[in-house]
């Protein structure tokens, strides 16, 4: 049974490290399945559309994306294409509760990962789910979104 896990927020440390690539090897592991649908939980739970196991202390290359009704689990993502077209969008974060800003990113992206039966994906992906993965992967290599937002504001103002 798949658990929810604590979300760490800033400015705890561990939001700032790079994560570890994991064995692909590895995956198939009962306790990193277990990781899998853990994270995958606590996304959902707390109405998010990505996590990255930097957000709930894991100091390793495993993010989950909501796409469209599924949900995907995304190991070693990595973002091999980038469209040249930018688009700015408000983000928010689940590791810095009530802020928004916004950020720019590529409206389309192709990326390279490898999914929790440890079989090797392509997607290509734009808008949203575009900027959800690029969030995410930043989470990977220690950025957060406000790093790079403008217009920051609190949910309250």
């Amino acid at each position: 049974m798949a658990k929810n896990l604590k979300i760490i927020t800033d400015p705890d440390p561990k939001l700032r490290q790079v994560s570890q690539e994991i064995d692909i090897g590895s995956v198939k592991d009962p306790k990193m399945q277990e990781f899998f649908q853990d994270l995958e939980k606590t996304m959902l739970e707390n109405d998010g559309v990505g996590l990255a196991s930097p957000q709930v202390a894991e100091n390793i290359r495993v993010i989950a994306v909501k796409n469209g009704q599924e949900t995907l689990c995304m190991v070693n993502p990595e973002i091999t294409k980038r469209s040249w077209a930018k688009e700015w969008g408000e983000e928010g974060c689940l590791s810095v509760p009530e802020y928004y800003g916004e950020v720019s990113r590529s409206k389309k992206i192709n990326c390279l990962y490898w999914d929790k039966k440890g079989n090797k994906k392509r997607i290509k992906v734009q808008g949203f789910p575009a900027r959800v993965i690029q969030h995410e992967i930043d989470h990977l290599d220690g950025i957060l979104f406000t790093d790079k937002a403008k217009n920051l504001k609190k949910s309250s103002e």
